[in-house]
């Protein structure tokens, strides 16, 4: 199991690398689609239940919108806060906040510093379409613990919302995932990344 773990951070650390890579954005995103597919399908790491892969269809995404990709600086002068988060999996989570990203357009992000071996940022969001259209607890932008790294220089983070992907309690409820906090919420839609199953229809609109 450990073995496949790594092969799974290992395979979604060097999608993202492919990804920014990418001087083409849509495309980049393409192939981000198609081998997130493949892994959720494939890997004996999937979040997706063993009985439903062979026969998984791929999460449906919303079309790429290149006004919902934002490369932002992360304004330090915030208060420090902690969050504790409880996991199924992985324990107790500590996460600290370390700054925030201002959206044009209106609303603010927290980014936080996971406060365990190793770190990483983190960024999970929850906007309007949250329940009907994508995952009502939220969905994850930036997870370098994990790999998923749009990159960003100098103080700066890329947030392009059309790489919002769902949290593996999205496809099982035997997980348990850290979700969008308070801070992390937005009052307007962002009809952008991985969409819930049942909002497949509405994939192609916007």
């Amino acid at each position: 199991m450990s073995l496949a773990l790594l092969d799974w951070r290992r395979r979604v650390a060097r999608l993202y690398a492919e990804v920014r890579a990418e001087p083409d954005v849509a495309a980049a995103h393409e192939h981000w689609r198609k081998t997130r597919d493949d892994l959720l399908r494939t890997h004996p790491e999937s979040p997706v239940p063993r009985a439903q892969r062979a026969g998984y269809p791929g999460a449906p995404v919303a079309p790429y919108d290149s006004r919902l990709r934002f490369d932002l600086t992360v304004d330090t002068g915030v208060p420090p806060k902690h969050l504790d988060i409880p996991t199924g999996t992985d324990g107790v989570v500590p996460f600290d906040r370390i700054g925030c990203v201002h959206l044009p357009g209106g609303g603010d992000l927290d980014v936080w510093w996971l406060a365990s071996y190793g770190g990483g940022v983190f960024v999970p969001v929850r906007d309007a379409t949250a329940g009907p259209v994508t995952y009502g607890g939220g969905r994850y932008l930036i997870d370098t613990a994990k790999g998923a790294d749009l990159g960003g220089d100098d103080g700066r983070l890329i947030l392009d919302f059309n790489f919002a992907y769902n949290p593996s309690c999205a496809y099982d409820p035997a997980w348990a995932c850290p979700l969008a906090p308070a801070g992390n919420r937005l009052g307007r839609a962002l009809l952008a990344g991985e969409l819930m199953p049942e909002a497949d229809a509405v994939a192609g609109e916007g």
